[in-house]
């Protein structure tokens, strides 16, 4: 198989599978076989591409050109590879898992979840390999669009306003911005292709450097910066595994690798490193990190503090990629992966516990640890990772990021990722206490056990995977270190 091939194989696989998915809508476990074959067929699809792209290789594939000067290309970069690698990696066990959730909780229009899921991986897929910012907007755009059935899967009232704000904020902040900032970029430069080291050197004015990094970062709304974060708490509302598809696998994964791959291939390291105009973003960036872990502290829904847990870590990326270092840089990459492992671990815990036990705020968790031993072991460790506590994932990504900001001389950045240490300690280590040394009340808890053991095998396999990638980063640090240091590095 040629690697042009498997670029486009990686996102006609997922819409095929989406096909066959709604054609095996009468036999439920055709319907979910069908389901992990197409996942598994992905990543083995994706994974192909992985030793060229370390070795040196940028494949490419050309599908049409839409007008002169524009094309729907896809190349395949470090970034993409690792999103891509991530993505697909994590459609397996979701898979899993959502099969275990969607049954245990007998949820409606299970087909039609089974087929946006596949959709919006294709996307995800058009979105890690996208050679240009064309194709990039388009597969933006499209991963909006069919995930917005999966949020107002439950179609109550609920349901449908935080569709509305899903689809708003997302779909406004695209058009309004991010539209505007890529017209803008290829009337400056003549092109829109991402390319190392940046376009937009020696073609635009300090100032307008400034202003086009802020249309881009507000206008990628996924990455939800505050004040355009307001989409993401409310989407909670979903399923358990969409809200691990919102978090981890897609959604907001999408968000934050855009950010870093504009900042890398649009703007350029090197090009805007030192810019007064663009130092405001570290800041707004820090704010989002501290403020939304605060409100996180004091949320007693489990998974609105798991949400506003991910707008912080998110903005981890974002400001480390506006440190503008070597080492913040494969910080934000690194984060891309140890964050999804981390929150996709954490988000599996909440649909089990919900499943099993019935139970959705932190202040009913006492004990539970006793009869979900499995689950409240793997949420530690999901925790423990997002804290960056070692052997976890986590601890890596927060050392590069750290190191960079030391390597920046940005000290606010280094308080601000002390301080957001503590505070994911605070909102985290008292539900690990709570599950383990505290007793609940025996009646509420002696009914249930264990979720399905669908839903508990994905949890354990990304636990144990946040554990693996702390002994073994040597794929996701390789893939990393070549966007500041090229193959050699």
């Amino acid at each position: 198989m040629t690697p042009e091939t498997a670029i486009l194989g990686a996102i006609a696989v997922p819409l095929l599978g989406a096909a066959l998915i709604g054609a095996a809508h009468r036999v439920p476990d055709l319907r979910e076989a069908v389901t992990l074959v197409t996942a598994v067929a992905l990543f083995l699809l994706v994974a192909t591409l992985a030793p060229g792209v370390l070795a040196g290789a940028r494949p490419a594939a050309h599908v049409a050109e839409v007008m002169p000067g524009i094309d729907l290309a896809f190349r395949v970069e470090p970034l993409g590879m690792l999103f891509a690698l991530v993505s697909s990696g994590l459609w397996i066990v979701n898979s899993l898992y959502s099969i275990g959730y969607m049954r245990g909780n007998r949820e409606a229009h299970q087909t039609r979840y089974y087929v946006c899921f596949a959709a919006a991986l294709a996307s995800t897929m058009g979105i890690a390999f996208a050679g240009n910012l064309f194709t990039l907007f388009l597969f933006y755009e499209a991963l909006t669009l069919v995930t917005y059935p999966l949020v107002t899967h439950h179609g109550t009232d609920e349901a449908r306003r935080a569709g509305r704000l899903y689809i708003g904020v997302l779909v406004g902040t695209s058009i309004v911005f991010l539209l505007v900032a890529i017209i803008w970029t290829w009337a400056i430069t003549g092109t829109i292709e991402f390319e190392p080291g940046g376009i937009l050197a020696g073609s635009a004015s300090n100032a307008t450097v400034g202003l086009l990094l802020a249309l881009y970062v507000f206008g990628i709304g996924k990455a939800a910066v505050m004040p355009v974060h307001r989409w993401l708490p409310a989407a909670m509302v979903a399923p358990t595994p969409v809200s691990a598809l919102l978090h981890a696998v897609a959604v907001v994964k999408a968000g934050a690798f855009a950010v870093v791959k504009v900042v890398v291939y649009v703007f350029g390291v090197e090009a805007i490193s030192g810019l007064a105009s663009v130092d405001w973003l570290p800041f707004i960036a820090g704010f989002t990190v501290i403020a939304a872990s605060i409100v996180a502290l004091r949320s007693d829904d489990l998974k609105r503090r798991l949400a506003y847990s991910t707008v912080s870590q998110l903005s981890y990326v974002v400001l480390a990629a506006a440190l503008l270092t070597p080492l913040s840089v494969i910080g934000a990459a690194l984060h891309i992966a140890t964050h999804a492992l981390g929150k996709i671990t954490l988000f599996f815990c909440a649909g089990a516990i919900y499943t099993a036990a019935h139970k959705s705020r932190v202040s009913e968790l006492d004990g539970i640890g006793r009869h979900m031993p499995w689950t409240m072991a793997a949420f530690t460790v999901g925790a423990l990772s997002l804290i960056g506590v070692p052997p976890a994932a986590g601890f890596v990504s927060k050392w590069f990021i750290i190191s960079g900001a030391l390597q920046a001389g940005h000290y606010p950045a280094v308080a601000v990722f002390i301080a957001s240490t503590l505070l994911n300690a605070a909102y985290f280590l008292p539900i690990v206490h709570a599950a383990f040394f505290r007793r609940g009340p025996e009646d509420a808890h002696a009914a249930h056990g264990e979720a399905p053991w669908p839903m508990v095998a994905a949890t354990t396999a990304t636990a144990a995977a946040t554990i693996a990638l702390f002994f073994v980063a040597d794929l996701p640090l390789a893939l990393a270190r070549q966007l500041s240091f090229g193959p050699a590095g």
